[in-house]
């Protein structure tokens, strides 16, 4: 019976210090963490707020969120916007200068849609976090400005359609036809890209036009096409694809309501010019 008793004790004394030394773990777990993300935050401050002396910048000059913070975010130029969102520099490079780096790598703000996160991660200072965060602001850019022009959606208004079609395309660097198929309401049934060329020209039938838009029982259609160049002036062949889709169109009874050439945040409408009767 003692030897029981002992026993127990024994057991009630394990049990005591496995749960001492666990929650005491687990103190110090936190405590650790605590203080590595304390230190992490202080560390990350410092060197912002200190960025303009070890690079050598002028100690009166605002880095780019304190300009922010003082007179909003269109006082920024395009590479201070940047060094806003990438936040710290790498060794000898101060976050603007390495924005600006950035930026020159891409050829302007429209390369850096076309670059993937491997890309920019290849480009000295920028990891992978830096890179994800680059990509998920652009992403998130790019669809705020589709669901502005959304809600102005126009089928029958070709600025509106190109404003919708704008933020997706124009920033592609091989030409794509996109197909937009509506119902008798002028309703949107679906888009399709149906080509994807080079980045001087596409390559589609008029057969491959109207076979998508009669599998869809499309009652009309709209031609949006891009030039990677930036300009949406018509080439011969552009001109020679509308009249022939617009006359097969009067024969199958699908109306081509437009054909437009997305630039550079410009655009062309074959309808606007009377080339579509």
């Amino acid at each position: 019976m003692i030897k029981l008793i002992k026993l127990e004790r024994q057991h009630l004394h394990l049990k005591t210090y496995v749960m001492t030394s666990l929650i005491l773990g687990l103190f110090i777990l936190v405590f650790t963490y605590f203080v590595a993300n304390v230190a992490q935050i202080e560390q990350e401050t410092e060197f912002m707020v200190y960025e303009n002396i070890i690079t050598g910048v002028e100690e009166d000059k605002l880095l780019p969120y304190e300009k922010c913070l003082e007179y909003g975010a269109t006082a920024l130029d395009n590479a201070e916007l940047l060094a806003a969102i990438i936040r710290t520099g790498t060794n000898g490079l101060s976050s603007i200068e390495l924005a600006e780096k950035l930026l020159e790598s891409a050829g302007n703000l429209n390369g850096l849609y076309n670059m993937s996160v491997q890309e920019l991660m290849q480009i000295k200072g920028i990891g992978k976090a830096k890179a994800v965060q680059i990509c998920c602001i652009l992403e998130l850019s790019r669809r705020i400005a589709k669901q502005k022009a959304r809600e102005k959606l126009d089928f029958s208004n070709a600025e509106t359609i190109a404003g919708y079609y704008m933020e997706d395309m124009r920033h592609l660097e091989k030409e794509h036809l996109i197909l937009v198929m509506l119902d008798n309401r002028c309703r949107l049934i679906r888009d399709k890209v149906l080509s994807v060329g080079t980045s001087t020209g596409s390559m589609v039938s008029v057969r491959e036009i109207f076979k998508e838009a009669l599998d869809n029982r499309a009652a009309s259609i709209v031609l949006l096409h891009n030039h990677p160049s930036g300009n949406p002036s018509p080439s011969r062949e552009d001109m020679k694809v509308t009249r022939n889709v617009a006359e097969a169109g009067k024969i199958v009874g699908i109306e081509l309501l437009d054909h437009i050439v997305i630039g550079d945040n410009s655009y062309f409408s074959f309808k606007q010019m009377q080339y579509i009767n």
